[in-house]
């Protein structure tokens, strides 16, 4: 199916003609990590009843930004080169089981996991975290915060962080659940694996303001429901995302899922000055 954009320049039909016609090569893809945190939706049991019964946190990106100005995101951001150190505490299925499922080199599993806590905690405060005799973390007080400053500023990296509190990385939290590749006229690429995760006991999230101007738990359908009556804007991976979610029994069906995760790459098309991204049929798009 199609998806009319609402926004077209010249430069871009430029890049999409040129690439098209063989003249231009697409930029590389950088390999990025998104995290959608899920709670039990208050007023709801969290068990069964679809969407009326889980949460999902979102961040709204500022409108200054260049990516994705004022849309409702997932916490998430790109692979650093520290993300992939060997000295990070690992708890959970190892670096070679979620790389079968991610499309992923072991080494490259292993970076994107530990990218998925450092933004999940960077972006939105939560710490998918433990002790080694598998205690939760909960990060709070006026050291923790002065260690996401640190983390986000790059002062310090996520093996450093664990190091200091004696944590492990939680990877048995986290879910593989998609994977996006933007498309090839964008000059600027990623190759995000999607992961979803249950809020940890006793945490709150508290957006980053260089990353999002707003914070909100929304449940699915009624996120879906603002961004079709332009209330909100939803990215296509986000919608597809929050519909996928919608239509589960509950959080246990979301985190214990099995996935059969392929990936999903849109193509950008000029036609008579318009821009259309196009995106496969059978994922469902729901906007």
């Amino acid at each position: 199916m199609r998806i009319q954009l609402n926004w077209f320049d010249e430069r871009l039909a430029k890049r999409i003609a040129d690439i098209a016609a063989g003249q231009l090569a697409p930029a590389a893809s950088r390999n990025a990590a998104t995290v959608m945190v899920v709670r039990p939706a208050e007023g709801g049991s969290g068990e069964g009843g679809g969407a009326s019964g889980v949460e999902v946190l979102m961040l709204k990106r500022p409108a200054a930004m260049k990516f994705a100005p004022g849309a409702y995101v997932f916490p998430g951001g790109s692979v650093d080169l520290a993300d992939g150190e060997e000295r990070i505490g690992w708890h959970g299925p190892d670096a070679a089981d979620f790389g079968q499922r991610l499309g992923a080199t072991p080494e490259l599993a292993r970076a994107l996991v530990c990218a998925a806590v450092r933004e999940t905690f960077e972006e939105a405060g939560l710490l998918l975290a433990g002790t080694p005799d598998g205690e939760l973390a909960v990060p709070d007080g006026p050291d923790w915060a002065a260690g996401r400053a640190a983390l986000t500023a790059g002062e310090i990296t996520l093996a450093q962080l664990l190091d200091r509190h004696g944590l492990v990385l939680r990877a048995d939290l986290l879910t593989p659940w998609a994977r996006w590749i933007t498309p090839e006229a964008e000059p600027r690429r990623f190759d995000a694996r999607f992961f979803a995760a249950a809020l940890p006991p006793g945490q709150q999230a508290a957006g980053h303001a260089a990353e999002s101007d707003q914070t909100s738990w929304l449940r699915p359908a009624e996120a879906l429901s603002a961004a079709r009556d332009g209330e909100i804007s939803l990215l296509p991976p986000t919608a597809t995302t929050l519909a996928e979610f919608a239509a589960a029994t509950g959080i246990e069906d979301i985190l214990t899922r099995e996935r059969s995760i392929t990936p999903i790459q849109p193509t950008l098309i000029s036609d008579s000055g318009h821009a259309w991204l196009e995106v496969p049929d059978d994922i469902g798009y729901p906007l």
